[in-house]
């Protein structure tokens, strides 16, 4: 290596070891693994819905799996971005400088969330597909967490709370309940309303429910739908 760049290196190094560039590179960072991230979940996730789901040609398949990827780790970037500069920036100009705000978190998601997510295709006019999957997708997790928070001593209502022998019961039957509710939901809805249901979604249900309804042969039995 020159000098030149052990120089530069060594030069990066101390800026990114300074404590006063601390939060602004935390921001950048944050886009940086969101980038990462949402390549690495989608790819995988694309290439196979894709390949197996979709018609087309090759090239066909391969532009719609690097734009489902492009698109997943781009809206992850700018989520992070914009989450982390506005909790900087609340923190620094908050109604207590220097110090994170109990709702802080709330409001930069809020932001982030209709920034990124809540928008339509100024072409289309519709949501994108990955934007619906990821919202979705964090919309259940949410779900799951208030619901083991509302049997949370401290943190539930004290109808559901104040007897520890009830709480335990409600957390030992809510799991199946809501797993059993959720597929009778679900498998409802598409059979009598599946245009309504997220497109990925309906095409794998379309694949395992619908078209093992017929066959003209042993091939299309065992192997091939059509």
């Amino acid at each position: 290596m020159s000098g030149a760049l052990v120089s530069l290196k060594a030069v990066a190094e101390s800026i990114v070891l300074d404590p006063k560039y601390h939060d602004l590179l935390a921001v950048i960072k944050g886009a940086r693994n969101g980038a990462v991230y949402g390549a690495k979940v989608r790819f995988p996730h694309a290439l196979v819905t894709i390949m197996l789901f979709r018609s087309g040609t090759f090239r066909e398949k391969a532009w719609l799996i690097f734009r489902a990827t492009k698109t997943h780790a781009r809206n992850l970037a700018k989520f992070a971005t914009i989450y982390k500069a506005t909790s900087l920036l609340l923190r620094s100009y908050g109604s207590s400088p220097g110090k994170e705000g109990p709702y802080d978190s709330f409001i930069a998601g809020l932001l982030g969330g209709y920034v990124v997510f809540g928008q339509r295709s100024a072409r289309t006019g519709k949501i994108s597909s990955v934007s619906q999957q990821i919202v979705i997708y964090v919309f259940a997790r949410v779900a799951l967490a208030l619901a083991r928070l509302a049997v949370k001593p401290g943190h539930g209502p004290a109808v559901l709370t104040a007897d520890p022998r009830r709480s335990a019961a409600i957390s030992h039957y809510a799991w199946p309940v809501f797993a059993s509710v959720s597929w009778a939901a679900v498998m409802h809805l598409f059979r009598w309303h599946a245009a309504e249901l997220q497109p990925s979604l309906r095409n794998s249900m379309t694949y395992i429910y619908t078209n093992s309804d017929s066959w003209d042969g042993l091939r299309t039995f065992l192997w091939h739908n059509k």
